[in-house]
């Protein structure tokens, strides 16, 4: 499964002049980060992390993951609606994960409540890679699906041009013109503006909720300038802002700063190290409020490991998405192996397994970022020490998937230029937006591949990892 520039790959001086063309578009094109040094400075900036080179993806593949994902937008919302299902599937997690146990209690409260909200966004990346059997043949497995803060749309928005021109610049003309236009940032946006119109106020605003340190901003400010390009109003708020300016009026409307907000769009709040007492009421503020949440705590419960683990049970889309055989056998195709270890024999069978034969599995624990899943000789220690303790039901084991490595350069800032064997990633967004029982819009957004150097078993962009990356069909 490679593209047509091996030969391009050899050629060290072509490397060298292609990448300095390839940096200065990058700059050009506004594929950005803040610096770790100075990351709240917008004055000093560098490239995003990129490869030099496009990679190849099998066209099939790609096609399957666009077609999957109207799909997965009706079972993530439909997941967020069933309040029966979460409190099953979750029941055990919450007893052991502070962190969703948190969660959870909020999603609770706020039902008892009633909800205020009645118009409701999803934004998700669906993330998948490319197993190659042992017959060579690849195909398409979920890794996972984001629900909450799903980055990189911006950038990999603009990425596509820097990767057209450094194939131009090597004579590559002609698979220069295939690369697919992609902007998901417009895609985004679009949904988040239907929900603001649905909301119905015109001097409301959206919000980002966005991280105390901000070296993502760039990416952000993407749709945020689509936003404004609709003449919808954006302000920046972070959690504390939220607890120190944020009220509910007695129709339970959200005014932060003395400002109406119609749309809370979520860029932080996926990690418990980002919420202290005060974070946690803003939090309860925010959901108890009629604003559009995107996502609502609901949807956030239902992107975690667990629930992608009993989605894979015999029988559960079925329960979900009833009537939908079509959508279910497209969903169902995309599926690793996953595992409970909930206590019991089913989990103590598969906690062994995994403890003989380590490298058959990735150990993932509840937690959205990067980072954070286990392998090989570490997933062995963990599971040995936890394996007759409860804490081993805040994770769950999935099958290792093995993509066939292809070469590339992965260009980044202060680094030498060498080539290395890397793996990729495919993530697709996906939008919908229901008000009250209506599905008012369900679409693909766009596209984001990123790729690693193989000696990284784990970790995406923003953890320094994976870089971007532009597909190539073939």
């Amino acid at each position: 499964m490679a593209a047509g520039w091996q030969d391009v790959l050899r050629d060290a001086v072509a490397v060298r002049d292609a990448a300095a063309v390839a940096v200065d578009a990058a700059l050009l094109a506004g594929v950005l980060m803040r610096t770790g040094e100075q990351p709240h400075a917008s004055d000093v900036v560098n490239y995003a992390p990129f490869t030099l080179l496009p990679s190849a993806v099998p066209r099939a593949l790609f096609e399957q993951a666009y077609a999957v994902q109207q799909d997965f937008n009706l079972l993530v919302d439909a997941v967020s609606q069933n309040k029966e299902f979460l409190e099953q599937t979750l029941a055990s997690t919450v007893k052991v994960d502070d962190f969703t146990a948190r969660l959870f209690r909020i999603y609770m409260q706020v039902l008892e409540e009633g909800l205020a909200q009645t118009v409701f966004l999803g934004i998700n990346r669906s993330d998948y890679m490319f197993d190659c059997g042992l017959d060579g043949a690849a195909a398409l497995r979920q890794i996972e699906i984001n629900t909450i803060a799903a980055s990189f749309a911006g950038l990999t928005s603009r990425t596509a041009d820097v990767h057209r021109l450094v194939l131009q610049v090597l004579g590559k003309t002609e698979e220069a013109s295939h690369l697919l236009p992609n902007n998901p940032a417009k895609g985004l946006a679009l949904g988040i503006a239907k929900a603001w119109e649905l909301y119905g106020s015109q001097r409301a605003v959206v919000m980002f909720l966005v991280e105390e340190v901000q070296r993502n901003i760039f990416d952000q400010r993407c749709i945020e300038n689509e936003l404004w390009n609709r003449n919808i109003g954006v302000v920046r708020k972070r959690f504390r802002d939220v607890f120190e300016q944020g009220s509910l009026d007695a129709s339970r409307r959200l005014y932060v700063d003395g400002q109406e907000v119609a749309v809370v769009y979520y860029r932080e709040g996926y990690v418990p190290q980002v919420y202290d007492q005060q974070n946690w009421e803003a939090r309860l503020l925010l959901e108890r409020s009629r604003a559009v949440k995107c996502p609502d705590i609901a949807t956030q419960l239902a992107g975690t490991k667990k629930v992608q683990q009993e989605l894979s049970r015999p029988g559960t889309l079925e329960k979900l998405l009833p009537g939908r055989p079509g959508a279910i056998a497209r969903i169902r195709a995309t599926f690793a192996g996953l595992y409970s270890l909930d206590q019991g024999e089913e989990g103590d069978k598969i906690a062994a397994t995994a403890i003989a034969d380590p490298d058959r599995f990735v150990l993932k624990p509840q937690r959205e970022g990067g980072g954070n899943n286990l392998y090989g000789e570490e997933l062995r220690e963990v599971l040995e020490k936890i394996k007759d303790s409860p804490e081993r039901t805040s994770y769950i084991l999935m099958d290792k998937i093995k993509p066939q490595p292809a070469l590339n350069y992965l260009l980044r800032a202060h680094s030498p230029l060498q080539m290395s064997k890397c793996i990729s990633e495919l993530g697709i967004f996906g939008v919908y937006v229901r008000q009250g029982q209506e599905l008012v819009l369900n679409q693909a957004a766009g596209h984001l591949l990123r790729t690693k150097a193989i000696e990284h078993a784990d970790g995406g962009v923003a953890a320094g990892v994976a870089v971007l990356d532009t597909p190539y069909l073939v």
